[in-house]
């Protein structure tokens, strides 16, 4: 079991990776074949013909798209990124910087995602095809289908500029330093509510849909009727044998979730101006950054490929016959 486990392990790392590695040479031909010209921001009319030439040598642009290329294989081979044009300091540096916000908001925005999933998924199978059942399901999909950028704005309109009970931008206030300790997470809690509410309507909507109907579906097996019969409550049948039932298929749709949360949330991050990789990637397009704009792309890539392999893991935690099929496939 194993050795089977193992062999499983290692045919997805290497899947995943031949996939990263072709988004990543997509993405550098994308950026190569696209018009504009990195150097130009720091080239000013006043320079001579030399030092322009020097500039661009500097950025590694003088050379063949091929040789660039190349040479961007074997830096990323080595774990070497390269120098942001923008930030002028390696690329990990920068990316250091602001992925543990990332991690932080997309990590409280999934907790969030499951526990409010789990809580309407068990108020609306509790009063099956009621009213509620109803108009949870309704309201379901009314978050599913609305963007998060009209979202984000009507909750800055809503909530900051009419009733101004919570911050528009930014994750702590001006004078943060200045607070207690329970004063700077009150501060910290008071920033993240609207990001978070914003980042995480469609996934509730989504984990929900998957939940009510698998819910929905066990309940009606025979099995639960002759646990019943044996006189088990549904407190007792709930948790024991619908719920763990219920969880299993979620848990690939989590896996990916989570990965898209982690790998930056860039509509989010940038309507509420947050510090994280989603605004970092939006401003190292628009500056033409490509070793950040790679670095970016590269590490959402792991972080999805990370987060879709725990979820296979948990899987096949949960169901061995999940074993077999990997084998098979």
């Amino acid at each position: 079991m194993g050795n089977r486990i193992l062999f499983i392990l290692i045919k997805r790392i290497a899947s995943s990776f031949a996939v990263l590695f072709l988004m990543i040479s997509f993405l550098f031909i994308l950026l190569r074949v696209s018009p504009g010209d990195p150097s130009q921001k720091f080239i000013s009319p006043e320079l001579s013909p030399e030092l322009a030439a020097k500039v661009k040598e500097s950025f590694d642009l003088n050379s063949s798209a091929f040789d660039q290329y190349k040479s961007f294989l074997i830096n990323l081979a080595q774990g070497n990124l390269g120098i942001s044009y923008n930030y002028r300091i390696p690329v990990l540096a920068v990316i250091k910087e602001f992925l543990p916000f990332t991690i932080l908001l997309s990590g409280i925005s999934f907790i969030f995602q499951i526990s409010s999933a789990f809580f309407l998924a068990l108020i609306s199978v509790k009063r099956m095809n009621s009213n509620i059942d109803k108009m949870i399901s309704k309201m379901s999909l009314v978050m599913y289908s609305l963007p998060s950028f009209v979202t984000g704005v009507f909750l800055i309109f809503l909530f900051s500029e009419t009733i101004d009970l919570f911050p528009a931008s930014g994750f702590r206030s001006f004078d943060h330093d200045s607070f207690s300790f329970t004063g700077k997470l009150s501060d910290y809690f008071v920033h993240l509510i609207l990001p978070v509410i914003t980042l995480s309507l469609g996934g509730i909507a989504v984990f929900f849909r998957y939940l009510r109907d698998n819910l929905e579906d066990i309940y009606n097996k025979t099995f639960i009727l002759n646990l019943r019969a044996n006189g088990l409550s549904e407190k007792q049948i709930a948790w024991k044998h619908v719920i763990p039932n219920a969880v299993s298929p979620l848990i690939a749709a989590a896996g990916i979730e989570l990965g898209v949360l982690l790998s930056g949330t860039l509509i989010t991050e940038v309507i509420f101006g947050l510090p994280g990789m989603g605004r970092l990637a939006i401003n190292a397009i628009f500056a033409r950054d490509y070793p950040l704009i790679a670095g970016c792309t590269l590490v959402a890539g792991i972080l999805i490929i990370i987060s879709n392999l725990i979820a296979d893991f948990v899987k096949a935690k949960m169901d061995k016959r999940l074993l077999f099929k990997g084998i098979l496939n």
